[in-house]
């Protein structure tokens, strides 16, 4: 059975959310879950779950906990049975096949890349998230792993990227673009124009520049950044999403009229709202570190932490890391 260890103490709202979706995904996946935090804090909410068989979870004590206000490092010395250390060593040590984490994202990335190091041939861990375009969902890479990057670690997010749509979307050569700021290959700052003669050489389906505009087009699978940039884009979607959801229900619910055309556009509306929901993913993962590791968004519900889990479960039993390491090592013999 493929175990996947879970930082119950993680996310804004405590350990119940987190449980709950754990424990779902127990119930429908051939997993086990090691739930990691105080047994004390935990058992209320496992007894919730009575139907749970027992040989599918554990409980491992992490009486610690690295909160948001912590500076990741620092808390990482002075906790050093913080539940995300300890989720963290549960896969270093074999016991579990890939831990996952809603709490600090420093401290989470922080604690894979000391538990797991890095696998051959990446420097830079980025985060991958997963979202919504036109056509279908797409990959970005980095937001907010690497924040300080040069152009090498851009063609290994590439890489990474193209692996992860391959494993997430089932696509058999994804397109990957480079986010700049102009479709032509002299546009950008030196960063992505070396990036873009690098990517270009790689053994990779390169579409070349994608601007900020056409990045939930469609145009590419997997778009490739800087963490900084990576994550400012992210945000903007997000906030941009819920921005939306707000000012059309305000819309529908502002006449008579409105609120009875409102009932025949709720389906729609859900459907809408699937595309978009971050929780439909559940998180997104760390690659470049050797050992699975999936960060989910503080707010995670239930439902976000239980597809978390099942991503994680995912990447384990179809051996994501071993295929991002030979990926990688094809990539640097094609540009030596």
């Amino acid at each position: 059975m493929i175990w996947v260890a879970v930082d119950a103490m993680g996310g804004d709202f405590g350990p119940r959310p987190i449980v709950d979706g754990a424990l779902t995904a127990a119930r429908h996946f051939d997993l086990g879950v090691i739930l990691v935090g105080p047994p004390v804090l935990l058992a209320p909410e496992i007894a919730r779950h009575p139907d749970v068989a027992s040989d599918r979870l554990r409980i491992v004590d992490a009486a610690d906990v690295v909160s948001m206000a912590d500076a990741p490092a620092a808390a990482l010395r002075r906790k050093p049975n913080a539940s995300i250390r300890v989720a963290a060593d549960l896969v270093a040590r074999g016991e579990a096949s890939a831990f996952f984490s809603a709490g600090h994202t420093g401290a989470t990335v922080m604690a894979a890349h000391g538990a797991f190091g890095m696998l051959p041939g990446v420097d830079r861990p980025a985060l991958a998230a997963t979202i919504p375009t036109r056509q279908h969902s797409a990959v970005l890479l980095d937001v907010g792993a690497s924040v300080e990057c040069r152009p090498q670690h851009l063609l290994q997010f590439a890489v990474m990227g193209d692996v992860y749509a391959r494993v997430l979307f089932g696509i058999e050569q994804p397109r990957v673009g480079l986010l700049s700021i102009g479709e032509e290959a002299t546009k950008g700052n030196e960063l992505t124009r070396e990036a873009h003669r690098l990517l270009k050489d790689a053994p990779l389906a390169f579409i070349g520049n994608v601007e900020a505009r056409d990045v939930y087009s469609g145009t590419a699978d997997v778009i490739v950044s800087d963490g900084f940039t990576g994550n400012v884009a992210l945000k903007i979607c997000e906030g941009l999403v819920e921005t939306m959801e707000t000012l059309l229900s305000e819309e529908l619910s502002r006449t008579v009229t409105t609120m009875v055309g409102s009932l025949f556009t709720r389906r729609a509306l859900r459907r809408f709202k699937r595309r978009v929901d971050y929780s439909e993913y559940g998180g997104a993962p760390l690659l470049g570190v050797a050992g699975i590791a999936i960060v989910g968004h503080g707010r995670s519900s239930a439902k976000a932490v239980r597809n978390a889990v099942a991503m994680a479960y995912r990447f384990a039993a179809q051996h994501f890391i071993q295929r991002v390491e030979q990926n990688i090592a094809a990539a640097a013999i094609h540009q030596s």
